[in-house]
Parts: C-alpha cells; structure tokens; sequence
C-alpha cells in the first residue's frame, strides 16, 4: 500500500516553513517571543530555526528592534518563479515562429545544477523528428542548450558543477573531459551558439542560443533539437539555421527586458 506523502514529512522543515510563512504585509517583522507563541514551539527551538534561516539568507534580523523579517533569498526565489513562468509564456511564440522558419523542434531550456531541464517545446509535424523530452533532467554538457547557458558561467562555476576532470559520456560523441568542456565553452561565448553533435542522443543534433534577461544575464537557451541527417552542415549554412536560432534567443531576449548595446551580444 502507498504511504501518503504526510508521512514522509520532517518536522523541523515543515516547522521552518512555518517560520516564513508567518510573516506578512501587516506583518513584516516579529521578534522569537510571538513566533513561539504562533507556533507553538519553544523558543530555544524557535531560536534555533531562525538561526539556520538567518545563516542561509532566507530570514535577517533588525538589530535596532532585534525581530526578524524575510531575508533577500526569499526575493531572489520568487523572481525566479516570476521569470520562469514569464519566459515561458514569452517562449512559446518565439519557439512556434522558430519551428515554422526551420521546419525542426524548437525548446526552452534552463539550467538546474549540472542539468538541463527543456521547459517547452514546439514539435515539426514532420513524420521523422527529434523528441524534446519536456521535464527530463539532460547533462548539460552535451546538450547546444546546456552548454549555451554553461557558456555564461564563469571557470569556478564550472569546476563547481563538474567537480570530477572525467565527464559521464551519453554517446561515443560525448566530451570526456572537464579542459574539452572548457575549451568549447569558450569558443561557444565567442560566436554565440553552441551545437552538439549526437553528444547527447545517436542521430540527434541541437543547436542554442542563449537567452538574457533586463540585468544582461543568461537565464535560459532556445533552440532546435532534429535528426542528425536533417542538420547537415550544408543545410544549416544553406537555410541560416544558426542565424534564425540566434534571432529567436534574441526575441526572447528583447520580451524579457533585455537591451542590446550596439557592437556587443
């Protein structure tokens, strides 16, 4: 018999969700005496709680009143929920239109860790197609979409998501190593668009751009995900894949705030 999801609960996580959801408009600050009370809890406990949250940004403490109030993760969390939501919406005209002009599946992707998660797609309605597996977790260092976004992190980033100089291979394609990755990261930052060549699946290519936001960063990578016989070089110099992708990020780029300054990407 399947166990609900109440039973798996931890009560210390569920009483620090507790904290945070305590607090309110009317209600901006409460100080650890009241927050007892509210919950419940002994204030050692409550203490405790607030200590942790404090740690980690997601509660601070007024040192005139000495109470405590939402710290700025909370903010950073919830304008990733709002940008999320808000480039997927502004997504799916940009990944339609994209479709039509290559005649390939068109996605959005984001990156999560080392992963790349495709948050929606538009499918050719050609009989032969490549699947953009909507919600998979995909390595993101065989993936145009994934290295698109990773081509915005810095070195230290990288070592941080790739702490191991070996990388897992999909496919016989598939970069090896970390200094491979680094240096196609890097000629990736230079033109502006990443491909992969059967990296992640045989016979499938991608090719991504990268996505910016109002503050100029990469927060997501559009793209075209098709069968490998169908991206031949000639074709994608022949129909302007690259070009039309890049034009797509770049639409998207513009509905989501982003100002492009002449003479620079």
């Amino acid at each position: 018999m399947k166990r609900e999801k109440e039973n798996y609960l931890i009560q210390s996580v569920s009483h620090a969700f507790d904290i945070l959801e305590s607090f309110t408009k009317a209600e901006d600050e409460l100080g650890v005496t009241e927050l007892s009370k509210r919950l419940g809890l002994h204030k050692n406990n409550v203490f405790r709680l607030l200590a942790t949250l404090e740690h980690r940004g997601y509660i601070e403490q007024n040192r005139e009143t000495e109470n405590y109030r939402l710290g700025p993760k909370t903010l950073q969390l919830g304008a990733i929920f709002i940008e999320q939501r808000e480039c997927r919406r502004q997504a799916r005209p940009v990944l339609e239109n994209l479709t039509a002009v290559t005649g390939e599946t068109s996605v959005v992707a984001v990156l999560r860790a080392n992963k790349v998660i495709y948050m929606d797609s538009v499918e050719t309605d050609r009989t032969v197609r490549a699947v953009s597996r909507i919600g998979a977790l995909l390595p993101a260092h065989c993936t145009a979409a994934g290295k698109a976004l990773l081509s915005a992190l810095s070195v230290t980033e990288i070592e941080r998501l790739f702490p191991e100089k070996e990388l897992a291979p999909c496919t016989n394609e598939t970069l090896r190593s970390r200094d491979a990755l680094m240096n196609d990261l890097k000629a990736v930052k230079e033109r502006g668009y990443a491909v992969e060549n059967e990296e992640c699946d045989l016979d499938v290519k991608s090719i991504a751009a990268p996505v910016r936001d109002f503050s100029k960063s990469v927060i997501a990578a559009v793209g075209i995900v098709a069968p490998a016989v169908r991206l031949s070089e000639e074709r994608i110099d022949k129909d302007h894949i690259i070009t039309l992708t890049q034009e797509a990020a770049m639409v998207l780029s513009t509905k989501l705030g982003y100002i492009l300054v002449p003479g620079k990407r």
